[in-house]
């Protein structure tokens, strides 16, 4: 287990993230971008702020700042303003990232709370993990929508940078 693994590992989810917006979510009507749907999150729009709210709030955790309230979703009606919210967290967590070293992953970077005993290695994979599990979500309300939706799986991401 090294740094660079998680920065791999990261890369696939800003990809994903992004292949999901660029290919779904920019030409969806915004009808459907906002219909109100009773799983997981809610609506597309609900299920993409979530992801962005859950990753900035472990990221500004591990970051030692303090953790955001959840971004409200009814903010987000307008996509141009998502997308520059979504690229300003992943910004920040990239530029986390380039600052993890080896040494750092068995650390404790939380002080208190239920997060106290997790080493940086387990947040940094649940926080993969957890967006894995998120556009898989999305990925079904686009599917209900009548979008054609493709695989998200790490080996195919791999497949695509050999």
């Amino acid at each position: 287990m090294n740094a660079d693994a998680f920065r791999h590992f990261y890369e696939y989810h800003f990809t994903l993230n992004r292949k999901l917006w660029d290919t779904h979510i920019t030409s969806l009507p915004q009808k459907q971008f906002t219909q109100p749907v009773s799983y997981s999150q809610g609506s597309v729009r609900n299920q993409i702020v979530h992801l962005m709210s859950a990753d900035d709030y472990w990221f500004s955790g591990l970051r030692g700042v303090s953790r955001p309230e959840p971004l409200n979703p009814a903010d987000f009606d307008d996509r141009n303003t998502l997308r520059a919210e979504w690229d300003t967290i992943e910004q920040r967590m990239r530029d986390y990232l380039a600052t993890v070293r080896d040494d750092m992953l068995f650390g404790r970077p939380f002080m208190d709370g239920e997060d106290g005993d997790l080493p940086l290695w387990m947040a940094l994979l649940h926080v993969v993990n957890h967006g894995t599990d998120h556009r898989a979500q999305i990925l079904r309300l686009l599917n209900d929508l009548g979008l054609n939706t493709g695989p998200q799986d790490y080996i195919f991401y791999i497949y695509d940078d050999l």
